[in-house]
């Protein structure tokens, strides 16, 4: 069992090794780097995506993208008009801060003015590892369930901003399977900090005010 602890530890060390790397990149280069973390399928590429798209102009945006296999996120983002450098796990349920050292490397850092990270499907292995970001977002679906704050707290507590996304689906039948007051006062109970910000990336609804808490956040640090 010690063995097991001391490897854990050396592991964690030299992500840690990394992820301060990372945050003198972004330090330098004066880029706030938010790291998105969710479930499968909560829409956080769909979220990313339009943000790019609709701040055309206003922000320059380059995504890190995590998923176990496939290019087809990537492929979402740079189809947005954003660049993005794809990071294939094969298995591990979230990314390194070396993988992500390795993937700031190959971006126009001196063009932009914010980087993105969209870390693997996973509300669990991801918030564990520092990757050099600023902050952590938490994506959330309404269809996941009204559940997940109490039941995956770690995540909940660590992050900045969490994103109800998919909020169109409580004006259908699902309306009375997700109650919204409830995640905000879970998610508030572990972090009284946090912002919160429902949002549907799909029809656009309530994307105004996620857009306008990155314009300020970019804007200090510009």
């Amino acid at each position: 069992m010690n063995k097991k602890i001391q490897i854990g530890k050396k592991i964690l060390s030299a992500n840690e090794e990394y992820a301060r790397e990372n945050r003198k990149v972004f330090t330098e280069h004066h880029l706030p780097c938010f790291n998105l973390i969710s479930s499968p399928g909560s829409g956080k590429t769909s979220i990313l995506a339009k943000t790019i798209g609709d701040l055309k102009g206003k922000l320059t945006a380059a995504v890190i993208e995590g998923d176990i296999a496939t290019e087809l996120d990537a492929q979402r983002i740079r189809s947005a008009g954003a660049a993005a450098i794809q990071i294939n796990t094969d298995g591990a349920c979230h990314l390194t801060a070396a993988q992500v050292n390795s993937a700031l490397q190959k971006l126009p850092l001196n063009d932009l003015d914010l980087v993105f990270i969209e870390n693997v499907g996973n509300l669990v292995c991801p918030s564990a590892f520092e990757l050099g970001e600023d902050s952590k977002i938490v994506v959330l679906s309404v269809a996941e369930g009204d559940d997940k704050p109490l039941k995956y707290p770690g995540i909940f507590s660590k992050s900045k901003v969490m994103l109800i996304n998919k909020i169109d689906l409580l004006e259908g039948p699902a309306k009375d399977d997700f109650d919204v007051e409830k995640v905000k006062a879970d998610a508030r109970k572990l972090n009284p900090n946090i912002e919160i910000f429902c949002v549907s990336a799909k029809t656009g609804k309530g994307m105004n005010e996620w857009y306008d808490w990155l314009l300020r956040v970019t804007a200090k640090t510009a």
